[in-house]
């Protein structure tokens, strides 16, 4: 009977998060636990759907390692992380036909800039060239060359705000499964492309970078492709391969993938103008926001925890009591400091507090409240679409003046309502929503909110790139550079020859 080996690493960080990831950030499933995604959507819980549908094969769980984003890995948590991923492997390779890797893309890890293709590296190692190995992709991932060296195919996210874990992990299930089948040649042509990425176009359901993912599917459903995608990176993610790309996977047709991943690379370029993320100054917006009648939103993507920020910033809350906007306002903060009064001093209880800036020392100054507590929690709650849960700690509601803040010990992804509603809370309540997130799904606030401002405000995960400091990315690249020009060149590669080949 066939066997096939499941194993996961999942993060996602900012290189300008000044606080580093720990092991302890980690969630860790082993062998059996992994059954415990079946149903749910993610890219485990689609392999699994596909695999436990053939009667003939013989599942093999090994690892499971994700957490949220977050900065840098600290050297000694990646040492002990890839060594427990290593390990669990290797218990399990003897005899497998197979293997499904579930990866984000876009990790960092002190000492390791490419920790996804270090493992991959090993996995390999360890398999040995004939076992395929294919891999599912967040599309904010970077797919490094080594990666690719050790690869035989591919399944990269097609939507944002992301909905399609589990169709990904479907996808390269089944591509996996034909793999092992035989009779086919992998063929993997990528394209860089010099440009960094952000903004509303990259929506897929209204965006230009949607209509771009629309031909990748095109060409898989018509067979043109086996896989295809356009990978966008996660600009935050500061390592040597950062980029934008184009993968295409063909069965043997080295023509086929050069030209559709150099066709749709060159009509992504003339588009990264409109792919910028479009703010407003913070005391424009609330000048706007007090004159609406209806709901608004203030997105305040440049401290996203789901992209790697600490979630400790205060600067909107700090602008809209300075400026005495008095509708109803509800936010969310990171501060464990904060949380642990709240909670000390009990439901009901006035406490002056020190709020925000916790951890982002250079970018956050303390903001003190005189705050009522109103409601307290052990902060467990799970996200609407992926249903996984999500820990945020000892947690705390606090009311000051016409403000409800939301007080997490752990930083946790933001990028819907779900810690909003499992501490008792409506946003459809409040005038003015605050939303640590690039963007969430359109009905959670997009659908019935008057107006989403994007302001610009600072944080390690600021939609002004610019204001970053990148310093190991490739360079030229746009838009952090002037003048950047673009050559399309298809690399292939074949595992078939011993050195993948350029055309």
């Amino acid at each position: 009977m066939p066997r096939i080996l499941i194993a996961e690493c999942m993060q996602e960080i900012s290189s300008f998060n000044p606080l580093p990831s720990r092991y302890e950030n980690f969630h860790i499933e082993r062998g059996d636990e992994l059954y415990g995604r079946r149903g749910l959507n993610t890219s485990i819980g689609g392999a699994l759907a596909v695999f436990e549908a053939q009667p003939d094969i013989s599942i093999v769980p090994a690892i499971s390692a994700h957490a949220g984003s977050a900065g840098l890995l600290a050297a000694d948590a990646w040492q002990k992380l890839s060594r427990e991923i290593l390990d669990a492997v290797r218990d399990s390779v003897d005899g497998l036909d197979g293997i499904y890797v579930s990866l984000h893309g876009a990790m960092g890890a002190e000492g390791e800039l490419d920790p996804e293709g270090n493992l991959l590296t090993e996995i390999r190692r360890m398999a040995g060239p004939d076992v395929p190995i294919v891999v599912s992709l967040d599309l904010h991932g970077i797919l490094t060359d080594r990666m690719l060296r050790q690869i035989d195919g591919l399944a990269i996210y097609h939507t944002y705000p992301h909905v399609d874990f589990a169709d990904t992990g479907e996808r390269a299930a089944r591509l996996l499964l034909q793999l092992m089948r035989g009779g086919i040649k992998p063929i993997i042509a990528r394209v860089v492309i010099p440009a960094l990425v952000r903004g509303d176009e990259l929506i897929t359901r209204t965006g230009c970078y949607g209509d771009l993912i629309g031909e990748c599917r095109r060409i898989e459903r018509d067979g043109t492709a086996m896989a295809a995608g356009i990978m966008i990176g996660n600009p935050f993610t500061d390592v040597p391969e950062l980029c934008s790309q184009v993968l295409v996977m063909t069965n043997g047709d080295v023509g086929a993938a050069e030209r559709e991943a150099t066709r749709i690379a060159e009509e992504f370029w003339p588009q990264r103008f409109r792919m910028q993320g479009k703010l407003i100054s913070l005391d424009r917006a609330i000048a706007q926001a007090a004159s609406i009648d209806g709901p608004v939103i203030f997105t305040d993507a440049a401290d996203a925890t789901s992209s790697g920020a600490t979630g400790d910033s205060n600067v909107i809350l700090r602008a809209l009591r300075d400026a005495r906007y008095g509708k109803r306002v509800l936010a969310q903060i990171v501060d464990p400091s904060a949380a642990e009064a709240a909670h000390r001093a009990g439901v009901g209880a006035i406490i002056e507090v020190d709020l925000g800036g916790y951890f982002d020392k250079r970018r956050f100054a303390p903001m003190r409240v005189r705050a009522k507590v109103r409601l307290l929690s052990d902060g467990q709650s799970r996200l609407e679409t992926m249903k996984t849960p999500l820990d945020a700690g000892p947690t705390a509601v606090l009311t000051f003046g016409n403000f409800t803040v939301v007080v997490f010990s752990n930083s946790i992804s933001l990028f819907d309502r779900a810690m909003y509603y499992a501490n008792g809370l409506n946003p459809v309540d409040f005038d003015l929503i605050v939303v640590k997130s690039p963007h969430t799904e359109h009905h959670m606030y997009d659908g019935w909110v008057a107006k989403n401002f994007n302001v610009d405000a600072p944080g390690s995960t600021s939609a002004n790139l610019k204001s970053l400091g990148h310093t190991i990315c490739a360079r030229p690249i746009y838009p952090l550079d002037e003048g950047v020009t673009f050559e399309p060149n298809a690399v292939i590669y074949d595992r078939s020859l011993t050195n993948h080949q350029s055309r």
